[in-house]
């Protein structure tokens, strides 16, 4: 088994100007498919990620400060979690719950480095 990383990037809700109860729908939505994750036992980990940004770019190390609404994709979150390969984490993917709002699931394997 290996590690991989499901990165969700796309448009935060508040910047999509969702109704309380929409958030509340999609929050369950969420939950769900965590605890679908964690009943499988795969799920590693996982964060939701606020809209603040601060940006530190080049040799000059140059500092922005930046809010979702400011770009165009945001990192939204991600989870960690235990499958074979790529082909079964897309197959989880398939309850990402941010489909319909043109959000994406971008898939990352964890890399493992030799300590000899």
């Amino acid at each position: 088994m290996k590690n991989f990383m499901m990165i969700f990037v796309g448009k935060e809700y508040t910047d999509l100007g969702l109704s309380p109860e929409d958030m509340q729908g999609r929050m369950e939505k969420w939950f769900a498919w965590g605890s679908k994750m964690e009943k499988a036992g795969i799920l590693r980990g996982g964060e939701a990620l606020t809209p603040q940004i601060r940006r530190i770019v080049g040799e000059s190390r140059t500092v922005t400060d930046l809010t979702s609404a400011e770009v165009k994709e945001i990192v939204g979150g991600f989870y960690l979690i235990e499958a074979k390969d790529f082909d079964a984490v897309q197959e989880i993917a398939q309850d990402f719950p941010d489909y319909d709002l043109g959000n994406t699931v971008e898939i990352r394997e964890i890399m493992v480095f030799d300590e000899h």
